[in-house]
């Protein structure tokens, strides 16, 4: 995307648009935490055509294809005697950042970071190779102050970041109702405020915010606090479908080792097989990866519907990642991105043959 803004003038503009309460909160593009694991590998084991691979993921539900992943062993084992390190990030930015710095190889993202990065180097850092996630978004409201979706105008909505994906989809979604929202500023028909989720709870709780667009576990975060869901954004979309995380590699990883790549998406295939088929042994799995990683876990009140409402798939619903950036472009948000090459497919598609499972399209987006 000749694309979202530069990150260090969406981080000012996100300071400027903060609630007065929030100003000395940690910023949402905050550093990753290399915390170093390495998964326990048997002395006797092949090692593939690198030592090490180097995975980017955050700690949070829609993630939960690396979380559990790493946390049952399912992507070592396909990776043989080729170590896994994690590193963990708090925001998109932070991880492309480090993919470019050539600090990890391959990455869980969200479609957004995933789009600005690849049109900020011109279409020649990342390819997406697989879909991960979808769902996992909610408008979530204080039932007081909005009972219905037209009370929603004139009110103060939060929403994690400025550009990233829930931050345009609401800003879309506002103007599908035909209201009118100053992009950058958030100030307009309803008035939008940038808070890192992590403190999104605190301010529906002060009431400095009357409801938030959010991913979960954050959207059941407040409906623990008294909020109620208005809109699950999955009913908005074609099958309720749209992606949420994706799967980066860098282009020059992907050329030089796609036999590691197809291990990790064999891993990552398997991995959301298992989810599906053990719906309640991975989620109590993902929870300890987060326990692990973050020193919480999720009570039962928030981890239960935030788990219900994701969907885990290996589809990456490419024609919904551009449909994102077309509604990035309507805010104003984005200049029309030039996609094309964004999508490389063929090893999934190797890897999901092999399983006996369909493959996947790239909506015309592939790279040739």
């Amino acid at each position: 995307m000749s694309a979202l803004r530069p990150l260090g003038a969406l981080r000012a503009l996100a300071v400027i648009t903060a609630l007065p309460l929030l100003l000395t909160a940690c910023g949402y593009g905050s550093d990753s935490a290399d915390d170093g694991k390495k998964e326990q590998v048997a002395s006797d084991a092949k090692k593939l055509s690198v030592d090490e691979v180097r995975i980017g993921y955050f700690p949070n539900l829609t993630h939960a294809t690396a979380l559990v992943g790493v946390q049952e062993g399912l992507l070592q084992k396909e990776l043989g005697g080729t170590e896994i390190k994690t590193s963990t990030f708090n925001a998109g930015p932070s991880e492309i950042e480090a993919l470019n710095a050539g600090s990890i190889d391959i990455g869980w993202i969200g479609p957004s970071p995933s789009i600005n990065g690849y049109t900020k180097s011109q279409g020649k850092s990342l390819r997406i190779i697989s879909g991960s996630a979808s769902g996992g978004v909610k408008l979530v409201v204080n039932p007081d102050r909005i009972k219905s979706l037209k009370d929603v105008k004139g009110k103060r909505i939060a929403t994690p970041q400025l550009g990233n994906t829930q931050d345009v989809a609401f800003l879309n979604w506002v103007a599908e109702q035909g209201w009118k929202v100053d992009a950058e500023s958030g100030k307009g028909d309803v008035s939008v405020f940038r808070t890192d989720n992590k403190i999104t709870p605190d301010a529906y709780k002060s009431g400095s915010i009357d409801g938030a667009w959010v991913p979960e576990p954050t959207a059941s975060k407040l409906v623990a606090e008294g909020a109620e869901v208005l809109l699950d954004e999955a009913d908005l979309w074609p099958d309720k479908k749209f992606v949420i995380t994706n799967i980066i590699v860098s282009q020059k990883f992907l050329k030089e080792h796609p036999d590691v790549v197809e291990a990790v998406l064999r891993g990552s295939v398997r991995t959301n097989e298992w989810i599906n088929a053990n719906p309640d042994e991975a989620k109590a799995s993902a929870n300890t990866a987060l326990k692990e990683l973050t020193g919480k876990d999720l009570p039962a009140e928030v981890l239960d519907p935030a788990w219900e409402s994701i969907a885990f798939l290996d589809d990456p619903l490419a024609a919904t990642l551009d449909a994102q950036a077309e509604h990035a472009v309507k805010a104003g948000l984005l200049e029309q991105p030039s996609l094309e090459g964004i999508y490389d497919l063929t090893v999934l598609n190797k890897v999901l043959e092999a399983e006996g499972k369909e493959s996947v399209e790239d909506a015309g987006l592939g790279a040739r």
